[in-house]
């Protein structure tokens, strides 16, 4: 999914009037703040696309949660705490952030990525836009597509002896959104053609 330059630049005026969250109320602030940037929604709905393109337009970092997760028995969940542990919770603070990549391939953690202060910060996949992320967090995204489609993209990407992980993922981020809600609680809504489906005002 490619958003187009009408839709890609009205989500860009969203980020750029959203006020900055970190760091956190009480922490005298770097010499610039971060407006953080929460790319959710299932998998295979074009994040990263849309991510991708924001990081160009902002000129900022993007933290995937796929570097964050320890596999597919993982689930949202676990990369949403550790997004928060390793990243958003040292930001807040005035420090830097740090995470170690996950390789899919190896099973084990890779190589270490900095995260330090800057004007903006997007962070896309699946859990990006978590409640215990709330505080920090400028304008959540999130970007969704039927599920046949989806997994149709997933395994032309994976290959089909994925189907079974991806199945299984599937059902753990159902449970993951539905206990989340945050579909609803989304600042502005894709549908996985790059339109927009539904924008609140800025908080």
């Amino acid at each position: 999914m490619s958003v187009g330059p009408d839709v890609l630049a009205a989500v860009v005026r969203r980020v750029r009037a959203a006020p900055p969250r970190l760091p956190g109320p009480g922490v005298p602030p770097p010499w610039r703040r971060t407006r953080l940037v929460c790319v959710d929604g299932p998998a295979g709905s074009g994040k990263t696309t849309l991510a991708t393109q924001l990081a160009v337009e902002l000129d900022c970092q993007v933290v995937h949660m796929d570097d964050l997760y320890e596999g597919w028995q993982d689930g949202p969940g676990g990369g949403a705490a550790r997004l928060g542990e390793w990243v958003l919770a040292p930001l807040a603070s005035g420090r830097p952030g740090e995470y170690r990549r996950y390789d899919w391939m190896t099973a084990a953690r890779a190589e270490r990525h900095l995260v330090p202060p800057a004007p903006s910060l997007v962070v896309e996949g699946c859990g990006a836009a978590a409640r215990q992320v709330d505080a920090w967090t400028a304008l959540r995204i999130w970007v969704e597509a039927a599920d046949a489609e989806r997994l149709r993209r997933g395994l032309a990407r994976d290959g089909e002896a994925a189907r079974p992980h991806w199945l299984r993922w599937m059902e753990d981020e159902a449970a993951h959104y539905a206990a989340e809600q945050t579909r609803e609680r989304a600042d502005v809504r894709l549908d996985g053609f790059g339109r927009i489906r539904a924008s609140q005002e800025v908080r």
